[in-house]
């Protein structure tokens, strides 16, 4: 965690505020450590559409939704979707998330990787999906993890969840 912190940090000129496990892959302690190391959330958990706190050993880190279903990297190229197919399930995945926001805040993440939607082929029906989510750009904030994170830190105390 500290060669990766330092790393990016060097590269950026600021430390990171998020980390995301490769292959979402946690020990006993990763939560703690990623915590004391500075780190304000993880997006290594997928058991919720909110955000929510996660207890560590001195303190708490936000958990911030991530998806496994709505990937490109999952659907396309694991699962073997056609480009069709995976435009549909953001747009669905959209759809029902707005409907069900009416009610709760959520976070509707869709997961991306150059290598994977970023083919040509591709790129036509990811496009259709993007404009879908846009035509309804007057009801939902299109944002960053960081700014979620940093939006949910200014709220007051038990908002947000918190899990043990």
């Amino acid at each position: 965690i500290q060669r990766a912190t330092a790393a990016i940090t060097k590269h950026e000129g600021a430390p990171p505020v998020g980390w995301m496990s490769p292959w979402l892959s946690n020990s006993n302690t990763t939560m703690d450590l990623l915590q004391e190391s500075g780190y304000r959330y993880v997006m290594d958990w997928t058991m919720d559409d909110q955000p929510i706190w996660l207890k560590t050993r001195n303190g708490r880190i936000l958990s911030m939704p991530y998806p496994v279903e709505v990937n490109d990297n999952r659907a396309l190229v694991w699962f073997r979707y056609s480009s069709e197919e995976f435009a549909d399930m953001i747009v669905d995945q959209f759809d029902e998330m707005l409907e069900q926001s009416k009610g709760q805040p959520l976070v509707c993440p869709i997961s991306i990787h150059p290598f994977s939607i970023g083919r040509p082929y591709r790129l036509r029906q990811f496009r259709r999906a993007l404009k879908h989510i846009l035509g309804h750009r007057d009801r939902i904030w299109l944002t960053r993890p960081r700014d979620i994170c940093a939006h949910i830190e200014g709220l007051p105390a038990g908002t947000v969840p918190e899990k043990g």
